[in-house]
C-alpha cells in the first residue's frame, strides 16, 4: 500500500545557511554587540519602503496553496518559459538596466569604480569573508581620500515587511554630498529558485559589483524585483517575503548607520580578527605586510597610527 507523502515546500531546496543569508541572519549581531556609527533615516527611499500593509502578507505568498505547500514541480520547458509577454517584459528590463551599467558620463563614479575594483583585487585573499573584505575596501578607499564608510541597514517587521539587515559600503562625494552605493557582491542578492531563462539573461546583464547613486539603484531594484516575481509565478512558486520589492529596497535604502571602524565592533584588537580568520593567509604584494605577524589585512596607506 502506498502512503501519502508531503509535497516539498518552497524553502526545502535551501539549507539553513542559505536561508540565513537570504534573511540577513548571517549578518546578525552576536550577543553583546553594539553597532557603532551615526544613524540615518531612509530619506532617500520611496515612501512605501517601510510603510505597513497587511495585504502584502497575502500578495503572492500563501494564497494559492493555502497551507503553505508549493505546487507540483513543472518541467523547465513549460509553455510559461516561452511566453512572449514574459520575454518582451524581460527584454525591456534588459534595455533599461544595460544603459545604467555601461554609462560613463559620471566621472566621479568611473574613478570610484576603478578604485573599488583595484581594492577587491588587492584583497582577493579575504574574499571568503565579506565583512573583512568590505572593511578592507572601505579602508583602501579612505586611503585615497574618499569619504567612505561601512553602511548598515536594519529594519523591523512591519505588516507584510519581514525584518532584516544588510551591510555594504557607501561613499559621500565631498563637493555635492551625493551618496554612492558600493556593493561588492550585488548580483548574488537577486538569486531565486528555478529561474526562467529570460530571468537568468536579465541577471547576467547586471554588474557583479555595483557602484552607483540612488536613482540608478532604484531603477534596477524595481525592474529585477518585478522580473523575479514573474519568474516565480511562471514556475508556480510563491514569492517569498525576502524577494518582495519593499524588502529589497530596505536592504540599501532603509534606515542606516555609518561607521568607519576598521574592525568589526565585536573585535577589539587586530589579533582577535586574525584568530577569527586563521585559515586565511595572504601575501602582501605591492603593499606593506599588515598587522600582527604578517597577516595581510589593510594596506599601509589606509592604516591609522
Amino acid at each position: 500500500m502506498y502512503g501519502f507523502t508531503r509535497m516539498k515546500r518552497v524553502t526545502d531546496p535551501f539549507d539553513d545557511k542559505v536561508k540565513a543569508r537570504i534573511f540577513g541572519r548571517d549578518r546578525a549581531e552576536p550577543a553583546g554587540y553594539v553597532s557603532s556609527g551615526s544613524e540615518h533615516s531612509s530619506a532617500h527611499a520611496d515612501d512605501d519602503v517601510t510603510s505597513s500593509s497587511l495585504s502584502d502578507i497575502f500578495f503572492g505568498f500563501g494564497i494559492d496553496g493555502g497551507d503553505g505547500e508549493a505546487a507540483p514541480e513543472r518541467d523547465d520547458s513549460a509553455d510559461s518559459e516561452r511566453d512572449p509577454s514574459m520575454y518582451e517584459f524581460n527584454l525591456r528590463n534588459v534595455d533599461l538596466i544595460r544603459p545604467i551599467v555601461v554609462d560613463r558620463t559620471d566621472v566621479f563614479r568611473n574613478v570610484l569604480e576603478a578604485h573599488v575594483l583595484k581594492a577587491m583585487q588587492a584583497f582577493s585573499c579575504v574574499k571568503s569573508d565579506q565583512r573583512v573584505l568590505r572593511r578592507n575596501v572601505m579602508s583602501f578607499l579612505r586611503g585615497y581620500g574618499y569619504n567612505a564608510a561601512i553602511c548598515k541597514t536594519k529594519w523591523e517587521s512591519c505588516g507584510g515587511l519581514t525584518a532584516g539587515n544588510y551591510e555594504f559600503v557607501d561613499v559621500l562625494e565631498k563637493d555635492s554630498s551625493a551618496r554612492y552605493f558600493v556593493d561588492l557582491d550585488f548580483v548574488s542578492e537577486f538569486e531565486i529558485a528555478r529561474p526562467t531563462n529570460s530571468y537568468e539573461r536579465l541577471v547576467q546583464c547586471m554588474p557583479r559589483v555595483f557602484v552607483g547613486k540612488t536613482d540608478s539603484l532604484k531603477q534596477i531594484l524595481k525592474a529585477v524585483s518585478d522580473a523575479a516575481r514573474r519568474s516565480l509565478k511562471s514556475r508556480e512558486l510563491h514569492l517569498p517575503p525576502w524577494r518582495k520589492h519593499r524588502f529589497m529596497q530596505n536592504k540599501w535604502l532603509g534606515p542606516y548607520r555609518r561607521t568607519t571602524n576598521l574592525f568589526p565592533a565585536m573585535f577589539s584588537t587586530p589579533s582577535q580578527v586574525k584568530n577569527q580568520n586563521n585559515s586565511v593567509k595572504c601575501r602582501a604584494v605591492g603593499f606593506d605586510a599588515a598587522v600582527d605577524g604578517g597577516n595581510f589585512m589593510f594596506p599601509a596607506a589606509a592604516r591609522t597610527s
